[in-house]
């Protein structure tokens, strides 16, 4: 699956460059070197470190990396051509290959994912200091504060703050989850939970609100809501606790939606995209065009380097990277990509069901569910059924904290599945 994951790969940067440029492009040896270390590297990890970890994660996970790489050279080409902007490819190459040796790290050091249900209050707290940590730096990024600068760097704290959250929540629920479990009142046909223990999930809510009004970012508090909405209702089975959540969510998006400019912004961009080409009307014409980059798709695509994602603007090689995948290789080409999350998902779901610990099997749905969360909320912005959140499409947009963030993910998710494996296997007479 590693050998095929690659050649298609290396395949499309070499169909990228016929494309673009009519000639196989000059670096298509070191890309290839390059896809085959990064696939080689960690293989030899988990045959050594996990060996009965699920096969197929690792796999996924080159796979949309490399996707990713291609899709970013093919936009250096005309993003050099319209706007003389400086390549991203390379860059994103090289925080692939640190992502990559985070995830070896992790293998190599955490030998029980159980350990980490130690420092679930810690990791708490180091959580919440770097999800605020973003609203005491000047500036804003995209109309956003979800960036931390240290000198000429910068990274989003709020990619790295999914896996720590998650890991708190798969901790916390597993000691509290019986008393989470009782049920209170029925109001209006459902059995409400009790008063008592509707604190987690209203402090939850008010953190999330937080995000919003000070750091306008939209799609981490969604994200960041969603994820313990999800553990918390597979810990409990109780379908109350995500009636009791959507209803928090729906309020407290309405609120904000009518107090915040930037969030209002956005939600009326959702409502009328198209009022962007009204004079006047201050709505920008991303949307617009990334819904008749779609259109022009159709079901098979214009051909990698034969449309125009350059029109969308800056915002092609983030979120909207999706639109040059619906454009460029149509219908098809989105379900792909959708279908390779939804198998990443997948196996993390699985994962949570041959897990024998209480902790790893709420940790697996915790990080299953987050990336869930995330392409759900990237893919349903470009796509018009929801508001844009200017998140990064997972191992696919230019990001380097997002990918990191997701090759830690992976990490932890094969440690998990290694342990399932273990469990599984029976001594013999």
């Amino acid at each position: 699956m590693l050998c095929f994951g690659v050649l298609i790969c290396v395949a499309g940067y070499a169909y990228t460059g016929l494309s673009t440029t009519g000639r196989i492009p000059g670096g298509l040896a070191g890309f290839a070197a390059s896809m085959v270390c990064l696939a080689l590297v960690p293989h030899l990890a988990v045959r050594r470190w996990a060996p009965y970890a699920d096969p197929l994660i690792l796999p996924l996970a080159v796979l949309l990396s490399g996707l990713g790489l291609v899709l970013l050279y093919r936009l250096d080409y005309s993003y050099k051509e319209r706007f003389n902007s400086a390549p991203t490819a390379s860059g994103q190459l090289m925080w692939t290959v640190i992502g990559v040796a985070v995830c070896v790290a992790v293998l190599v050091l955490l030998k029980d994912h159980r350990w980490l249900q130690r420092y679930i209050y810690l990791m708490m707290a180091v959580a919440l200091v770097l999800l605020m940590a973003p609203a005491f730096f000047p500036g804003d990024t995209y109309g956003a504060k979800r960036w931390i600068f240290l000198g000429p760097l910068s990274f989003q704290p709020g990619e790295f703050v999914k896996t720590m959250i998650a890991v708190f929540f798969a901790g916390y629920l597993v000691i509290h989850r019986d008393a989470l479990a009782l049920t209170g009142r029925k109001v209006l046909g459902i059995r409400l939970p009790p008063g008592r223990q509707l604190g987690p999930i209203l402090a939850v809510w008010l953190l999330s609100l937080f995000v919003l009004i000070i750091e306008r970012d939209l799609g981490t508090s969604l994200i960041f809501f969603g994820l313990f909405v999800v553990m918390l209702y597979a810990a409990t089975e109780r379908g109350s606790w995500v009636i009791v959540g959507v209803l928090m969510a729906s309020a407290g998006a309405v609120v904000v939606g009518s107090m915040e400019p930037h969030v209002k912004g956005r939600i009326l961009a959702w409502q009328h995209p198209f009022d962007a080409y009204k004079p006047g009307s201050g709505v920008s014409t991303q949307l617009a065009n990334a819904l008749f980059g779609f259109g022009s798709g159709g079901v098979t695509g214009t051909g990698l380097g034969q449309g125009h994602p350059e029109l969308i603007g800056f915002a092609g090689r983030s979120d909207f990277i999706l639109t040059t995948v619906g454009e460029e290789l149509g219908l098809a080409g989105v379900m792909v990509v959708l279908t390779l999350y939804g198998l990443m998902v997948q196996r993390g779901l699985s994962v949570a069901l041959r897990s024998r610990d209480p902790f790893g099997k709420l940790l697996a749905v915790g990080l299953a569910g987050a990336l869930a969360l995330q392409v759900f909320v990237v893919a349903g912005g470009v796509m018009g059924l929801i508001p844009l959140t200017g998140k990064a499409l997972p191992f696919l947009a230019k990001s380097g904290s997002s990918l990191v963030a997701n090759w830690l993910m992976v990490a932890v998710l094969i440690r998990i599945s290694d342990g399932a494996g273990r469990g599984r296997i029976r001594p013999g007479p």
